[in-house]
């Protein structure tokens, strides 16, 4: 049978705000007689990466086990410990966040400090900005990345504009913006995207992506204490599916500074967030069905972001393919593709690849067609090889 499929949980968590009150009725659609709910939902759900956790760190101290969402509770926590004027606010931040990032902050630290805001993402952004002018820290939280639109005013026009407006003689460098980001498995249209080329274009704020725990606890920090406005993207899929062992004690990460976790001679593979995990088995896959060796590159801050890294790999291997869920028309693969052709021109055996999203709104039923997932990399790789 053909049939489309909510779980309760998904249809209370998207229809409040992904639909007009109208289509409420709408989104309960009856399942046919014969059809099989289960199946049909695992099958589909079934996650398009094997979460590879990183080495245990033994720089920063004593670790313990935490899933992601539970590694940015603790940047969090250490955040607010340290820094007295550290505030955490947002939709639903009080009582832990619809991820429940910020869980028991408002019982340990007060309501003055973790405090919910009205459901309005540019009032969020904009009170940000006040409060980081008058020299607090600023953590502000928007409860989905898709929801940062009505913000983007606040963010481009004025937060990203505020220190060379003034010469710098004030700025809103304390300000931080948390945002859930990418596929989660079914969360269609409103609660998948992943905006971070808008504000790519953007001079004047860091975009910043981790790749699981470790780094995400890490980068966090290096963007709370930074002193530029930062917008801290966070996988939200991996909320719960990616589990290290990860510093109890503060740390930090520097930004701008991508990461080579796989050294390899034939092709270059660049990713950031999720679609790491994604590259770290096309590089297993074509090493053992192609004989062919893939460095791959962690991005993590994706403005500004490393060129000498991606450059020096392009020109030791002659070959680059770069994937994210985002659209492919405009993505940050289009820059880095950009980059890459006028620094290493000489140096590429092949075109630069971009395996991405399609260039349309992200779907519900057919996401595992949307997906840029391993075997669509590999193809990729197969043509490089071959050209």
């Amino acid at each position: 049978c053909e049939c489309i499929i909510f779980s309760i949980d998904d249809l209370f968590r998207l229809v409040p705000r992904a639909l007009p009150v109208h289509c409420f009725g709408a989104a309960l659609l009856r399942l046919s007689p014969g059809c099989s709910s289960r199946t049909k939902t695992q099958r589909r759900h079934a996650s398009h990466f094997t979460y590879q956790p990183d080495p245990v760190p033994t720089q920063y101290g004593p670790t313990q086990k935490m899933n992601l969402f539970q590694s940015v509770t603790s940047a969090l926590d250490n955040t607010l410990a340290s820094d007295p004027t550290a505030v955490i606010f947002g939709e639903d931040v009080a009582f832990g966040g619809v991820f429940r990032c910020t869980v028991g902050l408002r019982d340990k630290y007060g309501k003055d400090r973790v405090f919910n805001t009205p459901l309005c993402e540019q009032g969020i952004v904009g009170f940000g900005i006040g409060v980081a002018v008058a020299g607090a820290t600023a953590i502000a939280e928007i409860q989905f990345a898709d929801y940062i639109y009505p913000a983007f005013d606040q963010i481009v026009n004025e937060a990203a504009k505020y220190r060379y407006r003034s010469g710098n003689l004030f700025d809103c460098g304390n300000l931080t913006i948390r945002a859930p980001w990418g596929c989660v498995g079914h969360g269609s249209l409103y609660h998948s995207q992943s905006p971070e080329a808008f504000f790519a274009h953007c001079p004047g704020i860091k975009v910043v992506i981790p790749r699981g725990p470790v780094q995400a606890k890490g980068l966090l920090l290096s963007c709370i204490s930074d002193k530029n406005p930062c917008i801290f993207f966070e996988p939200k899929i991996l909320y719960r599916a990616a589990v290290e062992q990860v510093p109890v004690e503060p740390y930090t990460i520097p930004l701008s500074q991508a990461e080579v976790l796989q050294e390899g001679s034939d092709v270059t593979l660049v990713a950031w967030g999720t679609q790491i995990h994604v590259m770290r088995e096309v590089a297993n896959m074509a090493q053992e069905k192609l004989g062919v060796s893939c460095e791959v590159i962690d991005l993590q801050t994706i403005l500004p972001w490393d060129t000498e890294t991606v450059c020096k790999s392009v020109v030791k291997t002659g070959r680059l393919l770069i994937s994210h869920e985002a659209p492919i028309t405009g993505g940050f693969a289009a820059e880095i593709s950009s980059t890459v052709q006028e620094e290493c021109f000489l140096n590429l055996e092949a075109p630069i690849s971009r395996v991405c999203g399609y260039d349309t709104p992200f779907p519900h039923i057919f996401e595992p067609f949307y997906i840029p997932d391993k075997w669509k990399c590999l193809e990729a790789i197969k043509r490089m090889i071959n050209y």
